[in-house]
Order: structure tokens, then sequence, then C-alpha cells
């Protein structure tokens, strides 16, 4: 028999080891990605560097944009503190969660993807303010509700599991204090939009709330320092978003963009390329889904949200072509829902006879102790006077690409009765479809609409 010469087989050797290492290294599993969500407490979509404003100190903010993908058109599925939080975290709308209502906790039985995570073998803890209620807690392996308890979280979790954090600010909530950053911002650096007036009472009141905005990027800086530290940074998919808008008049609790439009920012250096933008409409909803397709599990049919995992990779790419929002009872009692396309917003109030007040400690505010002194003065503009209005108008209908701040009513006009009925059929079949439904009675006021101070009813005895 003729042997091989020795060259020969070294080399067919080498080959086929070289082949079994590609084929191993092909058919071993992925490393599972870990997750850290930041949700700000009442921060407009628009109120940092990153999203073009020009004063507003947010240089880690700015830079996590760079370093990921910023969505331009993310929504909320309600502009109110522990609904949006219920509905992120179930990935349901806030009427399917039973935890519609200010402070209701989120029951037992909805399933959460941080649950899933954690069955799969994921280290899960919560940090920060707990908003979701004491059956929640036991699907977490950790919750502190301390502040400037994010860093040490992160370093105490088992090095040897997959991780996933829900980091929750109280910033910028009410109430506001003075000179808690180093270079407080000025009345100069305020931007104030058309529906407040522009005194240096409400300037006043919003460079406090930037002050807290700065805050909170601190602690998003250090949280990612220590990613780095630990070497962890590259695979650690990070999701920047607010459960509402900033807590002023014709913000926090309406269906305006001004409520229910929250910035969003994903990084994750291993997958997402740095400085790229999306377009592409996503809701809350959409983010519990999403979650568990990137950690490779089933979804499951209790998530009424969709997966957005393909707009990482093609951020032109559409995985919904519309988004929907509610308002139900939030210190004051009210019920709206809204549909907004790319280009328009249909409204609908259901409880016409009250006005759109704010919530009660926006009501006890600089600024709409200031509004209410210029409304009785006759000061205040039409589009500053909304909130007042008795009767609501029962529909509304805006195109927000050529009215941002959704100032023109366009219900009624002909030249966009398509336009309205199209999104008035779309609003009645997700109401259909997601058993939503006007309730039997109506949930009373627990403040003054006019001083924000609780009602005798409910003061504890």
């Amino acid at each position: 028999m003729r042997l091989m010469p020795l060259k020969c087989f070294l080399l067919t050797v080498l080959v086929f080891m070289g082949l079994k290492g590609e084929v191993s290294a092909q058919t071993q599993p992925t490393e599972k990605p870990n997750f850290i969500v930041f949700i700000a407490d009442d921060m407009a979509w628009d109120d940092c560097g990153a999203y073009g404003h020009p004063k507003i100190q947010t240089p880690n903010l700015n830079q996590l944009a760079k370093d990921g993908m910023k969505f331009n058109h993310a929504y909320l599925t309600c502009s109110s503190c522990s609904p949006s939080r219920a509905s992120i975290i179930t990935g349901r709308y806030p009427h399917s969660t039973g935890a519609h209502q200010l402070h209701l906790p989120l029951p037992a039985s909805q399933l959460t993807f941080v649950e899933k995570l954690k069955a799969a073998g994921y280290y899960t803890a919560s940090a920060g303010k707990w908003h979701l209620g004491t059956p929640t807690e036991s699907k977490f392996d950790l919750v502190t509700t301390k502040m400037n308890e994010w860093v040490s979280t992160l370093k105490q979790r088992p090095k040897e599991k997959p991780f996933f954090m829900w980091f929750a600010f109280t910033d910028p909530h009410r109430p506001y204090q003075r000179n808690i950053i180093d270079r407080p911002h000025t009345n100069e650096d305020v931007v104030v939009p058309p529906y407040l007036p522009d005194t240096p009472e409400v300037r006043g009141d919003l460079a406090l709330y930037y002050d807290e905005i700065a805050r909170l990027d601190g602690v998003v800086g250090n949280v990612r320092k220590e990613l780095n530290v630990q070497k962890v940074a590259s695979n650690t998919v990070i999701i920047f978003l607010s459960d509402n808008g900033r807590p002023f008049p014709r913000c926090k609790t309406t269906m305006y963009d001004s409520g229910i439009r929250t910035p969003w920012i994903v990084a994750w250096p291993a997958e997402v390329k740095a400085g790229s933008v999306s377009d592409s409409l996503i809701s809350s909803v959409d983010l519990a889904p999403t979650v568990l397709d990137l950690a490779g599990l089933p979804v499951g049919e209790t998530f009424q949200g969709k997966s957005f995992r393909k707009l990482l990779k093609n951020p032109k790419a559409t995985t919904r072509g519309l988004i929907f929002a509610e308002h139900n009872w939030h210190d004051f009692e009210d019920f709206g829902r809204a549909v907004r396309s790319p280009r328009y917003k249909y409204i609908r109030n259901f409880y016409t006879d009250i006005p759109g007040t704010p919530p009660a400690d926006a009501v006890r505010s600089d600024t709409y102790v200031k509004m209410l002194e210029l409304r009785d003065a006759g000061k205040l503009t039409e589009d500053q006077q909304s909130c007042f209005q008795i009767p609501r108008q029962e529909v509304e209908l805006y195109d927000v690409q050529t009215d941002p701040h959704e100032l023109r009513n366009l219900a009624g006009n002909p030249e966009y009765a398509e336009v309205q009925q199209e999104l008035r059929t779309a609003l009645d079949q997700w109401q259909e479809e997601t058993h939503d439904r006007l309730p039997r009675t109506r949930r009373p006021d627990e403040f003054d609409r006019e001083t924000g101070q609780q009602l005798p009813a409910f003061r504890k005895k």
C-alpha cells in the first residue's frame, strides 16, 4: 500500500482540524445579550440634546444616541405613570392589564417579559422608582426602591448569568428643587412651547425641570462606565425611554404628542450601527416582545405589541402603520382614546363635560398658578386655554406633520373627511379587538382642579 507523503498528511490534518474548529464555532450557541432599560419619569421626547434641544445638558444621552439608534417616532400607550409602566412590562395596552388607572397595582396574573427572562436563566433586577405594585416584585430576582443604587445593582449581579436591569428614575417628576446640578439651567435656556405662556414663572419652572433631566443624564453615563469596567458593554442592549410627557399643562395625561411621544434610544454595539436613525412608528407596547425576540425566547400570545427587531438592522423598515393610546383616571376623572398614523392624529374625548386638567402636581405648579392668573385677566391666547375649555371637543384631528403642536383641529373639515373616517374606523376596530369598553360608572376627582389640593372625601382621617 502506498503511503501518503508526510507533508500531504500534515496538510490534510490541519485542514480537517480547521474545518472542525469552524464547524464547532458555527454550531455553538451564541452568547445571550444583556439588557438595561432606563425609564425616565415625566420626560418629554424632545427635551434632550439628542432630539434637538439647544440648551439642556444631556451629554450622555447625546452620546448614547451617537453610539446607537435614535427613534424619532416612538410612542407610549398612555401618558400616565403607573399605567404606562404596566403596559411596558406586560406588552399590553393599559386597559388590558388591570392596572389602567393611576396607582393600581399590576395583578399577579399578568404575564411580564421579565419573568420569562428569569425563567430562561437571566438575572433580573429593578432599581429606583417602583410603581408596579407588590405582586410584580416576585417576578424579579431583586427589587430595590432606593435611589442611586443603579451602579451598585449592576456590580452585585451574578457574573455567570446574562442580566436584565429595569432602571427607573424619579427624575424629572415633580416637586423640583433648586441647585441640584453644578450648573443650573437659566430662564434663557428655556424653550417655551406655544400652548404655555412665555413668562418668567413658566421659564423658571421649566428650567428646574431641565435640571432634573441633567441629573438623570449623569446616571446614564455612570452606568455605561460600569458596563465598560465589567467588559460587557458590547453585548448589552441599552434602551432609554420615558413613561410619559413633561408634567406641565397640555402634556402629561394628554394624548397629544407632548404627552405620549417619547425619546427612544437603543444602543447595542455588537449589533446596532452607531449613529443610525429610524423614522418608523414604534410603541411602548412593542418593547416586551422585542426584548424576548432579541433574547431568543418565544413571545407568546399574551403580548399585544410587535417586535421591532428588524428595525435595528434596517431602520427604514416598517413594523406598524398605526399606534394607539389611551387616557384613564389620573387624579381626575377622564376617558379618552387616540390613534396616530405617521402624519395624522385622531383623538376621541368621551367625557366632554370636563376640562383637560393636568395632573394634580402640575396644577400646584408655578406654571399653572400663573396660567390661572392670566386666564382670569383674559390674557391667555386661544392655544393656551385648552386645559380650561368646557365643553371639550369630542373629536380632534390633527395633521402632525404641518401642525406638530396639534393646535389646529381639522375634525369636521370636509377636506379631511376621508382621513377622519379611516382613523375612526381603525380606533373602533382596535377597541373591539382589545375589549376596550367605557366604564359603567365614572370615578370621581381626588383633587380640586383649580388648587390641586386633595378633596375632603379623600383625606386620611
